[in-house]
């Protein structure tokens, strides 16, 4: 599976963590940035990870909190990102929203917790039926 990486400064130790884990479980990984702890801002790189949506199967976002991440990425089309706090959180953004990206937010995930998320998240599929057509309402246009 390919994997995207975006984060800004303040997540950036655990996207280099994720994306390590990824490369180990033998996925791709597609970086969009930041390549280091200076400070950016995280509307850049989430807009950037988003627009490259070709180049990915499931994209992993991480800022300081998470919430900058998913709202910036969120506004495109086709992207569906949950904030993920728990294993159920990692399960129930597939299975019920077929989310194609998740956040973290390093302030407040553990990197041990964020690869767990993070596998549940890979492996769960999307259950379809009436989750399909709720999916469907959500884009605007």
């Amino acid at each position: 599976m390919r994997i995207g990486f975006a984060s800004d400064h303040a997540g950036y130790d655990l996207k280099e963590h994720l994306k390590e884990w990824a490369l180990a479980q033998g996925h791709e990984a597609v970086d969009f940035g930041t390549v280091g702890p200076a400070s950016v801002d995280y509307p850049d790189f989430a807009h950037r990870a988003a627009a490259g949506k070709d180049t990915w199967d499931k994209l992993v976002l991480v800022c300081g909190s998470g919430i900058g991440m998913s709202m910036t990425a969120n506004r495109h089309a086709d992207i569906r990102c949950a904030l993920v706090t728990s294993l159920e959180h990692a399960e129930l953004a597939r299975q019920h929203n077929d989310a194609n990206a998740i956040a973290f937010g390093q302030r407040l995930t553990d990197p041990l917790q964020a690869e767990s998320y993070l596998k549940i998240f890979l492996e769960t599929p999307f259950e379809g039926g009436r989750h399909q057509r709720r999916v469907e309402k959500i884009e605007l246009v």
